[in-house]
């Protein structure tokens, strides 16, 4: 609060005769700059269509309420003021809209005054797009989000109310959770933040490591980043991820340090190149899995939009709420199709990567990129060089023991008997198979197991083995191609 009165009392000793500020936080807003006026004695001025120009504070009204009701005429009433007061209107934006060229006018004659005596004129509003006309005459003032110490403070205040309210028991949780907790609530308002602390707290008086996946949904939603983006809710356990052992001691080593270190050197992110259906995907599922953070899938689909310019700033939005959400994982699937250059798209390809490469070398936030991509040669070799990673893991066909884990995991999945089957044989069968040709075998076993209406057994799963071309064999040649490249460019994920 007191770097926000400071800045925002620059802003105001300025010349600058109108400020655009957007913010959910309305009241906060009001509080800050009658806090401010109080110190300059100046009278604050609140607009709205519903009240009109009504006095906050101390001071005389400005005119009739409901004749100024009208944004037409609570300008003319600002421009024919004569003091240095402070005039806030909430909510313009919807008015600015229809080209009102009158209005815009009148804002413009507000904006152009330099007088020291003149009023200001602050905009307040969630979200607002001025007319170029005044674009140039307003500054920008943002409000400050909560640091982890005043979202740490948020959360022991909602826990201490809690409290009061239930005969002085204590909130359950421990230093662990209550820090991924705070971690977590990065990114939102003062009033967002103790909305959702209160939801976690006030349900069974106990915060813990089963709230934060509900915690990271409604933030999600709160900050309405559906669309590009999307939330996924139920990250895969690692424990159900087969093999991967590298990858997995990779990520153990620096989950701390992600977690915990302030700026730095932090870990980044990493690219999963490998065959299709190796894992790759679900593997990225389970790093949030692991390290307890939202996974935000991001949707090359949805970014790409026929307009000009349209796409790129797409993406930005995208990354910037992702910045938002930090900490969490960032999750790219199949890079190539939205990264792949190509001479017959008017440049999108070319600027898309360029605006992912600038936040990828200038974000300071904790977000954690896992990016996967089966077709390795189509990224552009700016993307894949040493030092836009952090490391590069190829995930190749399993080997006999991963099988072998493979086939106990899916099979415990769907609630099979373990004992009933041979594992090593199946393993054996199944040499050359992806893990989700794997999975299609057990699925597949099922449903001949189904309709000869008796139980699956072994036999059902290695006729379905035989059953199936895997992709190794299809596509031998592209197999044998990607794991050239990768011998001397690449770590093994297992």
């Amino acid at each position: 609060m007191k770097n926000d009165i400071h800045d925002l009392g620059l802003v105001l000793d300025s010349k600058v005769k109108l400020i655009l500020i957007e913010s959910w936080e309305e009241p906060r807003v009001l509080e800050l700059i009658t806090s401010l006026a109080v110190k300059r004695t100046h009278t604050v001025y609140r607009w709205t269509d519903v009240d009109g120009l009504a006095r906050l504070g101390f001071g005389s009204d400005a005119a009739d309420s409901e004749l100024t009701q009208n944004p037409e005429e609570a300008l003319k009433v600002i421009r024919r003021d004569m003091q240095p007061n402070v005039y806030v209107l909430c909510d313009l934006h919807p008015y600015l809209l229809g080209e009102n060229p009158k209005l815009v006018r009148l804002l413009k004659e507000v904006a152009l005054r330099s007088e020291s005596y003149a009023p200001t004129v602050v905009l307040l509003s969630h979200a607002m797009e001025l007319p170029a006309e005044v674009r140039r005459y307003a500054a920008r003032f943002e409000l400050s989000l909560p640091s982890e110490e005043e979202l740490g403070a948020i959360v022991r205040e909602e826990a201490g109310q809690w409290s009061e309210r239930n005969r002085g028991l204590r909130v359950r949780t421990d230093n662990r959770t209550l820090g991924q907790l705070v971690k977590n609530l990065r990114g939102l308002t003062h009033g967002e933040a103790r909305l959702l602390a209160r939801k976690v707290i006030v349900d069974d008086g106990a915060i813990t490591q089963e709230d934060l996946p509900e915690l990271n949904k409604a933030k999600f939603e709160l900050l309405d980043l559906d669309g590009v983006l999307s939330f996924e809710y139920d990250t895969a356990r690692f424990a159900d991820v087969g093999g991967l052992r590298r990858f997995k001691q990779w990520l153990g080593q620096r989950q701390q340090a992600f977690l915990t270190q302030q700026g730095g050197d932090i870990p980044r992110g990493v690219l999963l190149v490998g065959v299709q259906g190796g894992g790759k995907s679900l593997a990225a599922k389970a790093v949030a899995g692991l390290w307890g953070l939202p996974l935000l899938r991001l949707d090359f689909g949805s970014l790409y939009n026929k307009y000009f310019g349209e796409t790129e700033r797409n993406l930005r939005e995208a990354l910037k709420l992702a910045d938002m959400m930090s900490p969490c994982v960032l999750w790219m699937d199949e890079l190539e199709k939205g990264m792949a250059t190509g001479d017959n798209d008017g440049g999108v390809s070319q600027r898309v990567l360029g605006t992912l490469l600038t936040w990828m070398a200038e974000r300071k936030t904790p977000v954690f990129m896992v990016a996967t991509a089966n077709a390795i040669k189509q990224l552009p070799p700016e993307l894949v060089r040493k030092g836009r990673f952090d490391e590069m893991f190829f995930v190749d066909l399993p080997g006999a023991q991963v099988r072998e884990e493979i086939f106990r995991i899916h099979l415990e999945k769907r609630d099979l008997p373990l004992e009933r089957f041979a594992l090593a044989e199946l393993s054996e069968a199944a040499e050359g198979f992806s893990g989700a040709e794997i999975e299609q075998a057990v699925v597949s076993a099922v449903y001949a197991a189904q309709a000869q209406e008796s139980p699956v057994n072994q036999t059902h799963i290695v006729q379905a083995l035989h059953d199936t071309s895997p992709l190794s064999v299809v596509m031998a040649e592209d197999l044998f191609a990607l794991r050239q490249w990768a011998e001397q460019r690449t770590v093994p994920a297992d």
